[in-house]
């Protein structure tokens, strides 16, 4: 690799890190015309976690975003040695996945069925048919298995390699042996890096630093929330029957996997409890081509579960035992993207043990984004964004680590809690919710109720793809919100202040509906991006002349932050603040409501009309009562201060217990809000979706001559008419169980997937929300109004109902009573 003597003294963009995330950054960015590309590496290329990694690239992911990201790296690999010479050592021999229980051949049938969502090709087989792939397993606790032939392998380092050199033949510098230092910021922009061999000045700098990630991120005052964990595979001697063309193997039940390496196995797994390695601003320097001490204790578990799979590994030798340290986040999705709080600083790191699959498509998301500002396609689920700044807390980050690891191959339950670093967030109401018995997740770090067992019924109960053992509860609690009263715990709401003489101005341009409206209204928008897809949607409530409340989801804060500050268009006098702290919200739902507040008020609120907010007297705190719903009945959002949090709520409690007043949580909103087919953030609102799609044109100002962020895309768009549209799904039979990810079909061919599912108490079966589109063109409204409609649950086929309308009140009766 060529080093160069002198180090350039500017370049345009500066990544640091030279493993294969960094590399195929560098790479992207020079396909995109980008060349004053310099890539700084403190030893060598890929010698930090890159050349230890076990190579596996499974393209199937539970998004179609995430799997077009590693499809593409598949492609890319396979083309990099005619382009560049160097081979990236990719092989596509095909993956197989086994099952010892029924509930691991429930998530493949799912897996199956999610294939045909996305046009990949993937069958179910029998435990004889998976032994026919693979001979040297044994097969007789096996329930069966799916074969997916798109799957491959790649050698790291090789790959690495490939990538470098395809970069700089398009003009990047490549620059090992060269240390980062620090990263240089002045007036909350990158303007460069200071390395052990000089300064070099960069309108963007890249961190690509792997488990240095949050080092490098320090430097410029950007937390990068991951933690190390010791990993560990071994490489065997000689096996019978093993050849080259031999598909990867993975036995999740098990926790283990197994890849051909030179006619031996690589055999490796995620053990259940990981192991952590040190904080990740310890993380040493140097460490190349290095590995952590053998661990033959903790890999017990995955060598014993090796034998029982392949029983010729009990006479086989051992080759080398790995333990490379590799870095995981708090969620186990990979962290990706500008930093809020310093303009031009990018990050691509903790890539969970799936880097050489994702690399591809991630450098090539990355080089985007920087090229063109903005994502190009659907990243939230890896958006640096996502987390807040309590995610940098090392503790917190060891803590989750532990769980992080082996829930690669956990059984991907649908509505599964991580259970580690808890509690973290709590609302001033979550001590008085545990008495009343709350069950609760976890959503930004934020603890909220999700149902309230009844009492002497412990809140715990176990995981399963059928009908859970709390759903009587939530079910209990959407009765009560349909038919009288119920109080929802959503302080968890982010909420901004936007201020300023052109708060107006500035909001009129951001947001896609009309908010130059009345002190004291409240209006439902859009936030689109260039390409008018979504990047959020929330309410705007004007409080003043120069003020606004909006109110966001909970797990998108920073998102929005950013979004709001970074399109406040230049030289207006618009403040955004972040007061997601300082109010606690309680949802006040049902049609009972405005009896229960008129008591505790002492006013009759006949007057308080839908979509408007004011002030108003609860007991003996004064709270800003806005009428809004996501449940779709009549219902206020009280936002109380969070200091008198308690008494608001105790005052309504005592005052509703002649009206039959329950506590609810968030199974239960799901549930309602899909029977009024109420869009979700980050679901069925996303930036690969619009709102003509989403059905939600109503939300857009295009009735005026008023321009704002995405006008012109929403146009081209409602011009061209939709390619897909969102539907309400309803199943005909009582008995099956939707989560959400189920393939839909029209007249048995597939034709979209379910964004959201539940269980609908009030129209007595489970409903949906998610997108068709009819692969002859345009979907249009006959199209969906005929036709056979099913939905696959678990390789189950069951009808349904689809409509463009939502289940339940339609005619939005019930808001507005």
């Amino acid at each position: 690799m060529r080093v160069p003597t002198d180090l350039p003294s500017r370049a345009r963009v500066v990544i640091v890190g030279g493993g294969v995330i960094g590399t195929s950054t560098a790479y992207h960015l020079t396909r995109l015309g980008w060349t004053d590309v310099l890539l700084l590496e403190q030893g060598s290329l890929s010698g930090g976690t890159t050349w230890h990694a076990a190579g596996l690239v499974g393209q199937l992911r539970a998004s179609e975003s995430g799997t077009r990201l590693v499809q593409y790296s598949g492609e890319l690999y396979a083309r990099l040695e005619a382009e560049t010479g160097l081979s990236a050592g990719y092989k596509q021999c095909g993956g197989v996945i086994v099952a010892r229980t029924e509930d691991r051949m429930t998530q493949l049938r799912r897996t199956a069925a999610t294939a045909d969502a996305f046009g990949l090709e993937c069958s179910m087989m029998t435990p004889d048919e998976a032994l026919s792939r693979w001979p040297a397993m044994r097969v007789d606790d096996l329930l069966g298995a799916i074969w997916l032939p798109g799957d491959g392998k790649a050698n790291p380092t090789d790959l690495t390699m490939a990538l470098a050199k395809g970069a700089r033949q398009h003009g990047a510098t490549v620059a090992e042996r060269t240390r980062v230092l620090d990263v240089l910021v002045r007036d909350g922009a990158v303007t460069g890096v200071r390395t052990d061999r000089g300064d070099v000045e960069a309108e963007v700098v890249v961190n690509c630093a792997g488990q240095w990630a949050a080092q490098v991120g320090a430097m410029a005052g950007v937390a990068v929330p991951l933690h190390s964990a010791e990993h560990f595979y071994v490489v065997t001697d000689q096996v019978e029957g093993v050849h080259p063309d031999l598909p990867i193997l993975r036995d999740p039940d098990g926790w283990t996997y197994f890849k051909e390496e030179v006619g031996g196995l690589v055999v490796g797994g995620f053990e259940p409890e990981a192991k952590p390695w040190v904080a990740p601003d310890q993380v040493p320097y140097p460490f190349e081509f290095a590995l952590l001490d053998e661990d033959w204790d903790h890999f017990g578990i995955l060598m014993d579960s090796a034998l029982h799979r392949i029983p010729a590994l009990a006479e086989t030798g051992i080759r080398k035992f790995y333990n490379g340290p590799e870095s995981f986040t708090p969620d186990n999705q990979f962290l990706m993207g500008e930093a809020p709080n310093v303009r031009g600083f990018f990050v691509g790191a903790g890539f969970n043990s799936v880097g050489i699959a994702s690399a591809g498509g991630a450098g090539r998301a990355l080089a985007e984004w920087v090229v063109e500002g903005e994502p190009t396609s659907d990243l939230v689920s890896v958006d640096l964004r996502r987390f807040g700044a309590y995610a940098a807390n090392t503790g917190w980050l060891r803590d989750r680590v532990v769980e992080i690891l082996g829930l690669h191959y956990a059984v991907p339950w649908p509505n599964r809690e991580l259970e580690s670093a808890r509690p973290l967030r709590c609302s001033p109401l979550h001590d008085r919710l545990a008495a009343r018995n709350a069950a609760f997740g976890s959503r930004a770090g934020w603890e909220r109720p999700n149902v309230f067992a009844p009492a002497g019924t412990s809140p715990r109960t176990p995981y399963t793809w059928g009908k859970p053992a709390w759903l009587p509860w939530s079910a209990a609690e959407q009765r009560a919100t349909r038919t009288g009263v119920a109080v929802f715990d959503q302080t968890s709401f982010s909420k901004y202040l936007v201020v300023g003489r052109d708060a107006e101005a500035s909001l009129q341009w951001i947001c896609s509906n009309d908010v130059a409206v009345p002190v004291g209204t409240v209006v439902y928008t859009a936030l689109l991006n260039r390409r008018g897809t979504y990047e959020s949607d929330l309410t705007v409530t004007r409080v003043s002349a120069e003020e606004y409340l909006l109110v966001s989801s909970s797990a998108t804060t920073e998102r929005d932050l950013d979004h709001l500050r970074r399109h406040v268009p230049a030289g207006h006098d618009t403040r955004v603040v972040d007061v997601t702290s300082a109010h606690a919200v309680l949802g006040v739902m049902g049609p009972r409501s405005r009896e229960l507040l008129a008591v505790v008020s002492g006013e009759p609120l006949d007057d308080f009309g839908f979509a408007t907010s004011r002030m108003l007297r609860v007991g003996r705190a004064t709270v800003r009562a806005t009428r809004i719903t996501y449940v779709g009945e009549l219902g206020w959002e009280l936002y109380a201060p969070t200091e008198t949090a308690t008494g608001v709520y105790d005052a309504l409690m005592a005052a509703g217990a002649d009206l039959g007043v329950v506590d609810a949580g968030y199974s239960a909103i799901e549930s309602l809000r899909l029977e009024k087919g109420y869009r979700a953030f980050g679901r069925e609102l996303t930036p690969d979706h619009a709102p003509v799609e989403a059905g939600l044109l109503f939300a857009c100002k295009l009735r005026t001559d008023v321009d704002f962020l995405g006008r012109a895309a929403v146009e081209t768009a409602r011009a061209a008419g939709p390619r897909r549209r969102l539907v309400s799904v309803v199943v005909e039979d009582p008995e099956p169980m939707l989560w959400g990810g189920e393939l839909v079909l029209r007249d048995g061919v597939p034709v979209g997937q379910l964004t959201s599912a539940a269980w609908g108490e009030t129209v007595g079966a489970c409903v949906g929300l998610g997108y068709v589109a009819d692969p002859a063109g345009t979907t249009s409204r006959d199209w969906v109004g005929s036709g056979s409609w099913s939905v696959d649950a678990g390789g189950a086929v069951h009808p349904v109902r689809v409509g463009l309308r939502a289940p339940y009140d339609p005619g939005n009766d019930r808001i507005r009573g």
